[in-house]
């Protein structure tokens, strides 16, 4: 019996805080393991039963930012525990959150925004995992969307971290479909109707191509004449695109209608700079520059 209690005694004082501040953290390390199997099971729970790609987006976001929100929520509860264990009063703590949470306030008027702001984004379903969009004068595809920033990767690779307090305006440039515009130059002495006529060939030919079909979503429209250019007549069209195809169809469709142009002989005009040489000019001139030199 003495035995036991001498060994029940070596956990007193310090070794037992210590004990209890290990199990605290175990807790919490086993709570987010589960808690993040059961956020990823949940999503693809949801994701399996959506069709729609743009839901399906939207519920990988929501899913990362809850993951976010469960990590600081189990994270602040150890803290509170294992203060608790050390012997530090929490409710002053809890008491001076609020004198604490002003003068944060004041002193991170940007940070709160951010958070703010994020939750509003995330809340009307702006800006998604997946998207390209451009804000703050930034362009690029969507790699993550937290409550305080957006990260962005451009064409090139750059990446950007945005924070939600400077999105002030969206362009999402991939919700629900898009238009691949283009704007086509013919010389002013072709004919429009013949241009015209070559460009529905072409848009129909990519339409009926395999590789284009499932990206296009109907016939090429014309819009007709743009404007009156400099060196050309300016033709304008678009195609009705899956969202992320507008770039890929456009630059295959100016490909085709390149050849279908040089076929049918309609000219592409390109910027000339027409030289007049005066020389009847430079003669009349010419002796008064040498009765110029002369005089000098």
């Amino acid at each position: 019996m003495n035995e036991l209690l001498a060994t029940f005694h070596m956990f007193d004082g310090p070794a037992l805080v210590a004990l209890r501040i290990v199990v605290i953290l175990c807790a919490v390390w086993v709570g987010a393991a589960v808690m993040h199997r059961l956020i990823r099971l949940f999503r693809e729970r949801i994701g399996a039963r959506i069709s729609d790609p743009e839901s399906a987006k939207r519920a990988t976001t929501l899913g990362r930012v809850i993951r976010y929100l469960a990590n600081v929520f189990l994270t602040l509860i150890a803290g509170l525990l294992i203060l608790a264990e050390l012997g530090i009063s929490v409710a002053p703590i809890l008491g001076a959150a609020g004198v604490v949470g002003i003068a944060v306030g004041f002193g991170a008027q940007s940070l709160v925004k951010d958070y703010f702001t994020g939750f509003f984004i995330l809340l009307e379903n702006q800006i998604r995992q997946g998207d390209v969009v451009e804000i703050a004068d930034r362009g690029g595809l969507v790699e993550e969307v937290t409550l305080r920033f957006v990260r962005l990767r451009d064409y090139e690779g750059n990446v950007h971290y945005i924070p939600n307090s400077l999105i002030t305006t969206v362009t999402n440039k991939s919700r629900g479909f898009a238009q691949a515009v283009v704007d086509i130059g013919i010389g002013y002495g072709e004919d429009i109707d013949a241009a015209f006529d070559v460009m529905r060939q072409v848009g129909a030919d990519l339409r009926a191509d395999p590789a284009f079909a499932p990206k296009l979503l109907g016939d090429f429209e014309i819009a007709g004449v743009e404007r009156w250019a400099d060196s050309a007549v300016v033709l304008r069209g678009r195609f009705k695109t899956a969202p992320l195809e507008q770039w890929g169809v456009r630059r295959e469709y100016l490909r085709r209608l390149k050849k279908a142009f040089d076929e049918a002989g309609i000219e592409i005009p390109f910027p000339h700079l027409t030289v007049y040489t005066g020389k009847e000019k430079r003669a009349t001139q010419l002796p008064a520059q040498d009765e110029a030199r002369a005089l000098s």
